[in-house]
């Protein structure tokens, strides 16, 4: 069995240690535990390892995020993997910063990475690891606090935040969604 482990984010040097970019913050972590280079391929850069008999494919969307569907479609197809063995790394506002929620299902919650991917499957149900940012900033800058870099104090947190991340991303892939929800969620 195979399975997608989509981080979101945007591309480029300006987004590295953004907010809205902290999916790609956990597939950086992952594949550097593994000692894996990503390589650009058609609408994602790309690597993958085996696990327990498993391939598990790491991708980043090369789209922007608000494209992210594409590249999330076009790598389902390709590898001929079923919705719910991808697993979608995204950031999240409405929880608390350093907060880690895995969820079969659920709507977008404004997301525009979520809303592409969700335009693409025709649907919600999917699994999504919600990856709380915190939502300190005044009304009508959403948009500047997920564009913004995280604070010195949470960037000291970030690796441990990735090192769960990684945790969960291979305790799903090899005992599944509920065993992992039930196991991490907080």
């Amino acid at each position: 069995m195979n399975f997608l482990i989509v981080g979101l984010g945007n591309i480029g040097p300006q987004y590295l240690f953004t907010r809205h970019n902290i999916g790609f913050m956990a597939v950086d972590f992952l594949a550097k535990q593994k000692n894996l280079n990503f390589k650009t391929d058609r609408l994602a850069s790309v690597a993958s390892y085996k696990l327990k008999g498993h391939t598990i494919y790491l991708i980043k969307p090369t789209t922007f995020m608000n494209l992210s569907g594409k590249a999330v479609n076009y790598w389902l197809s390709y590898y001929k993997i079923e919705k719910e063995n991808m697993l979608v790394l995204v950031d999240d506002l409405a929880i608390p910063f350093d907060t880690l929620r895995l969820k079969p299902k659920g709507s977008s919650g404004g997301h525009n990475g979520l809303k592409s991917i969700e335009g693409v499957l025709v649907g919600t149900e999917y699994p999504r690891l919600r990856m709380g940012i915190g939502s300190d900033f005044a009304k009508g800058r959403q948009a500047d606090y997920v564009l913004s870099n995280f604070s010195e104090a949470e960037l000291e947190t970030i690796p441990f935040i990735l090192d769960k991340t990684a945790e969960i991303i291979e305790t799903f892939c090899v005992e599944g969604l509920t065993k992992t929800m039930n196991k991490y969620n907080q």
